[in-house]
């Protein structure tokens, strides 16, 4: 029987062994572990004060956020970004994400557009990171470790795979800073990098893609083989230049049927963020495969889940039209995978920000009104330095002490989607891009 192990399973189950220490967090006097440890600290709501701001000033107020975290906490010399960082600044974990460092590369060329840095300072950054990864960075057949050690892209110990989700988002970062730039350097160390990633290897003589590989005991025996964030794997992929895997690939994973309360989809796993990853980068809009519009798919996904939330309102009385929305995150009890429909995880009144954040291009005016609400509501406490903490239980009081790099990344990236299309319109003139789209028979879209 094929396992049905979602990536952010592995990385619940993959960071809890990877990191065997804990790290003690003075600022709030608790502990918190780095990838996937739980922290937060139990404090009495502030007053109601009301956010103010319009829509797109709260969209640039978590976009500069975001990026004051993927350049505060990085390395400046190999560029590699940590997988979370204390939400009030001042980390010190040396623990990187392959996948944190691709939305970043993407967050770090935002930044630039929108002047939130020094413009020579972020191409630099931009250059020593695709450099240590072209030059110095260990891989294995062209793909890279999931964690790192932030200073020396070593694996960060045994437990860790080579992954190719992670390194299609890192790719995907890659690729996107390769258009945005339009430089000589920094195009020759991107495709340094893609061409040379042995796509068929990881086929594992199989249809679809294994999920990951380990030097002591080989490729794992899960397998990208249903909808979910895949699609970047796949059209990346198919897209190489010089080791590409068939465009029947694209045929060989399933894409099983759910409806919930009147909306009909393609269901991957029940996090929302399946729904949204691989749509950070590609531009769905108004084109359809043979199977789906993948972006209508997305709208009725976040429609479904936010009636799913409103659905437990009876046991978790926060939840409302301007209060939901759970994804992959961390909660009292750590880092798990959860959501709906259908239920799954231990739901327990938790809201996480990235998941409507994540959502904003799909239905608007509902998650806009989710964080406009936070914002206001829960101020300070759900609100950081580096934007909203990734998760919080108003039940309990619960406030995480970290944010995370792939949940900041696409706040970020969909906020930006969102405000003016710019990661689209850059990443979609890569003509690797263009050719794999066209390759697997996306057309304008009939709905």
């Amino acid at each position: 029987m094929k396992s049905k192990t979602t990536r952010r399973q592995w990385l619940a189950n993959a960071t809890k062994a990877a990191l065997a220490y804990p790290v003690f967090n003075m600022s709030l006097g608790m502990i918190s572990c780095g990838g996937g440890g739980k922290g937060g600290s139990r404090l009495v709501p502030p007053p109601n004060s009301g956010y103010t701001g319009t829509d797109d000033q709260l969209m640039d107020e978590i976009q500069r956020a975001a990026f004051d975290f993927f350049w505060t906490e990085a390395s400046s010399t190999t560029g590699q970004i940590k997988d979370r960082a204390l939400a009030v600044g001042g980390d010190t974990r040396d623990f990187a994400s392959i996948a944190s460092t691709g939305f970043g590369l993407t967050a770090l060329c935002i930044g630039d557009k929108r002047g939130y840095g020094d413009s020579a300072k972020i191409k630099q950054r931009v250059i020593a990171a695709l450099d240590f990864l072209a030059n110095q960075m260990p891989n294995e057949h062209g793909f890279f470790y999931h964690f790192v050690h932030l200073e020396t892209g070593e694996r960060f110990n045994n437990n860790v795979e080579v992954s190719n989700i992670d390194t299609s988002i890192l790719l995907c970062g890659i690729l996107f800073a390769r258009q945005y730039y339009n430089d000589p350097q920094i195009t020759a160390l991107a495709n340094t990098i893609y061409q040379r990633m042995d796509w068929p290897w990881f086929l594992n003589g199989g249809t679809t893609f294994s999920m990951g590989w380990k030097p002591d005991s080989g490729f794992l025996e899960a397998r990208w083989d249903h909808y979910c964030e895949l699609m970047m794997i796949y059209l990346l992929a198919i897209g190489s230049p010089t080791h590409p895997v068939s465009p029947d690939t694209w045929k060989a994973w399933s894409r099983p049927p759910i409806s919930y309360q009147g909306y009909n989809f393609i269901y991957g796993d029940s996090p929302l963020f399946v729904h949204q990853f691989s749509h950070a980068w590609f531009d769905f809009r108004n084109k359809s495969d043979e199977y789906a519009n993948y972006f209508q798919n997305s709208i009725d996904a976040t429609k479904a889940h936010k009636l799913f939330c409103l659905s437990l309102k009876n046991q978790f009385s926060d939840y409302s039209d301007n209060l939901w929305g759970i994804t992959a995150s961390d909660y009292s009890g750590g880092y798990t995978a959860w959501g709906g429909p259908p239920a799954k995880g231990p739901i327990d009144g938790t809201v996480v920000p990235c998941a409507t954040a994540g959502s904003l291009p799909f239905v608007f005016s509902d998650c806009i009104a989710v964080l406009r609400n936070i914002r206001s509501t829960y101020g300070s406490l759900a609100w950081k330095k580096y934007g909203f903490v990734d998760a919080f239980n108003p039940l309990t009081n619960w406030y995480d002490a970290d944010v995370i790099g792939i949940d900041q990344g696409i706040s970020m990236l969909m906020c930006e989607n969102q405000r003016t299309g710019m990661v689209w319109q850059v990443f979609n003139t890569a003509p690797e891009v263009q050719n794999a789209m066209s390759a697997v028979g996306f057309k304008p879209a009939l709905r």
